[in-house]
């Protein structure tokens, strides 16, 4: 958990776990020589008593003589839990990147471990969900009493005359986790088990087990299978018939991790649905997750945090550079004389750069994104071609097709992007003065 010399956030909110962490570490810091710093994040839900816990860490830390790192959070509405998680970890990540701390320490237990695993397993989750509370992960955050269960973390205070906060929400039936710790945990211990913490505990050590192991599997198959994009992943369709079915369940939750940045939210049942997309005969579909949009379109099944692509239209001036908005590419126009550059065979589309007649465009240009109904005769066809059906016979996915650049004169379509310049518009011997477009790669 710790190499020698780090510097180390204890998060404290005050309770029994974290007062009890922060002394424990303490203790042991010389042996490795860690620089300890105290974080506190008000969640700001229980007015004078959430005050009066930041009050209480804050005198905890100069007893101590400690320096402290405190926040205020700001919760939207919804699922509170999620919310505050959600928010310590920000504030988790926040002081990492700035190299305030290296690594920090969180005070979970073992009892903790018990209630996540029974609270997972309830929602259904697979493996992976099993494996409840990591000790260590790749944000940096670390959990040195995992082994620890919360009646021996009070203990250990009690014997040392050493005072904690106790969170009065702590036992509202209002959150789904009070009333499993306090209600169906003991009830299930009486009646089933009374070993059941223990018996949890341990399934998680197992689990976690298992799900190391998979990670470096999935490291591997991540780049064959996996492809990124700016705002999206892109996950092979054939992944599912190719792969054995715990391999291909993992890689479409590494698929929705990569995506959304957590997998918050996200079940057996949403996986399922995935694969079940990858195996249709027919290649398109959709799948909604928590905070993410998942599609097929052929053999791509496309993972992107859900928003909203609106359409575009800008005003062409030639010569200029257009940059497609949303997007790292840009249409550059430039006027060509006939004799300066070209010989009689390049006055056509060639696959990097259309060139259009000058001469036979009349009005403002405009480039925009593709609208449906757009049509037009494409060099080399013998009659009017859709769009939408350039696009299926190149299959062209379909959520690329929203931000497809068209250039327009009026209501004609001059050019676009992979099908090349209008038959109508296109330069030919007799053209004087070549209009060409390109479509480059910002820096």
């Amino acid at each position: 958990m710790f190499s020698a010399g780090q510097r180390i956030g204890v998060a404290v909110s005050g309770g029994a776990d974290s007062v009890c962490l922060l002394y424990l570490l303490r203790e042991l810091a010389p042996n490795w020589k860690l620089r300890l710093t105290v974080l506190h994040l008000d969640h700001q839900l229980r007015g004078e008593e959430s005050r009066a816990d930041a009050e209480f860490v804050n005198e905890l830390a100069r007893k101590l003589g400690m320096r402290l790192v405190s926040r205020c959070a700001t919760l939207p509405g919804g699922n509170l839990e999620q919310a505050a998680r959600r928010a310590r970890l920000e504030f988790f990540a926040e002081v990492i990147e700035s190299r305030t701390v290296d690594r920090v320490a969180s005070g979970h237990t073992r009892s903790d471990q018990a209630e996540t695993v029974l609270f997972r397993l309830l929602r259904g989750a697979g493996t992976a969900g099993l494996a409840g509370i990591w000790p260590v992960t790749s944000a940096g955050i670390v959990r040195p009493l995992l082994d620890v269960t919360r009646a021996e973390v009070e203990a250990f205070l009690r014997d040392r005359g050493i005072a904690w906060r106790e969170d009065s929400t702590n036992a509202s039936r209002r959150f789904a986790r009070n009333r499993l710790r306090h209600d169906l945990l003991p009830q299930l211990q009486r009646d089933w088990n009374p070993e059941l913490p223990e018996a949890l505990a341990r399934t998680a050590d197992w689990a976690l087990a298992e799900e190391s192991y998979w990670e470096s599997e999935i490291d591997r198959l991540e780049s064959q299978w996996l492809r990124f994009e700016s705002h999206a992943v892109l996950l092979k369709a054939s992944f599912a018939q190719e792969l054995p079915l715990a391999a291909a369940r993992r890689l479409v939750r590494r698929a929705i991790e990569r995506a959304k940045g957590d997998l918050l939210g996200v079940d057996s049942g949403h996986i399922e649905e995935v694969l079940s997309l990858a195996r249709r005969d027919l290649g398109s579909g959709r799948v909604q997750t928590p905070g993410l949009d998942i599609c097929r379109s052929f053999e791509w099944i496309r993972f992107a945090v859900a928003a909203e692509i609106g359409s575009f239209c800008i005003p062409a001036t030639v010569p200029g550079a257009l940059a497609i908005p949303r997007s790292s590419r840009v249409i550059s126009l430039e006027l060509v004389e006939k004799l300066e550059t070209f010989g009689p065979s390049e006055y056509v589309y060639n696959g990097e750069m259309g060139c259009v007649d000058w001469g036979r465009l009349s009005g403002s240009l405009e480039l925009r994104s593709w609208m449906p109904g757009d049509r037009y005769r494409p060099i080399g066809h013998a009659g009017i071609k859709k769009l939408k059906t350039l696009f299926q016979h190149a299959r062209v996915p379909y959520w690329e097709r929203s931000q497809w650049p068209v250039l327009v004169a009026g209501n004609s379509v001059v050019w676009t992007r992979r099908f090349g310049p209008a038959a109508e518009f296109a330069a030919g011997p007799e053209c004087r003065t070549v209009l060409t477009v390109r479509e480059t790669e910002t820096a």
